[in-house]
C-alpha cells in the first residue's frame, strides 16, 4: 500500500505550551480558550461551520514520541493496547477532540475545552452532530472504573519527545 501523506490545514493555538500539564480530554479541559487558524487556501470550507455548536478538531500529535503498542494510559496503571486508549504515541499519531465552536471570523475559530498543545497542526474539522454519533448506551470499556480520574489528570510528559 503507498503512503499516506496529510498535510495541515491550519495550526491551534492553546495556552498549554507543552504536553507536561496539559489536560488529556476536552472534558477536563473545560473553558480552556483556544484559536484554529485556518490556511487561507481553506477558508472556503468554513462556509456553514457557526451554525454548529460543536466542532471534532483532527490534528497531528507533533510531539510524540515513538509509538509501542502497550501502554500505560493516564487514567490507569494497567498496560493497555493503544487501541484502547487515546495516547498520543500510536502508529499515525492523530489526535481527535470535541471542543465547543463560539464563533467563526474569517479564517479564524474560537473554540473553547481546547485539550492540545500550542502549535499543533490541524488536519480536519468535522461538525459534531449529536443525532449522528452514539450517546449514552455507548460502552467505554476498562475506562468506565477510571472517569472519576479525569478531572485531575494532566499530561506528565510520559508520551513526548
Amino acid at each position: 500500500m503507498p503512503d499516506i501523506i496529510f498535510q495541515p490545514i491550519g495550526t491551534i493555538s492553546t495556552p498549554f505550551k507543552e504536553p507536561r500539564g496539559t489536560p488529556i480530554q476536552p472534558r477536563a479541559a473545560r473553558g480552556a480558550p483556544g484559536t484554529v487558524q485556518v490556511f487561507p487556501e481553506y477558508l472556503e470550507g468554513l462556509q456553514d461551520l457557526e451554525g454548529f455548536s460543536h466542532i471534532f478538531l483532527i490534528y497531528h500529535f507533533h510531539l510524540s514520541r515513538d509509538f509501542t503498542l502497550k501502554v500505560k494510559p493516564f487514567l490507569d496503571e494497567e498496560m493497555r493496547g493503544v487501541f484502547a486508549t487515546r495516547a498520543p504515541s500510536r502508529p499515525n499519531p492523530i489526535g481527535v477532540s470535541l471542543v465547543r465552536l463560539e464563533r467563526v471570523q474569517g479564517d479564524r475559530l474560537e473554540v473553547l475545552d481546547v485539550d492540545m498543545v500550542d502549535g499543533t497542526p490541524l488536519l480536519d474539522i468535522k461538525p459534531y452532530v449529536p443525532q449522528f454519533d452514539y450517546g449514552p448506551e455507548a460502552r467505554i470499556g476498562w475506562l468506565e472504573k477510571n472517569l472519576e480520574k479525569l478531572q485531575s489528570a494532566r499530561d506528565d510528559g510520559r508520551f513526548s519527545a
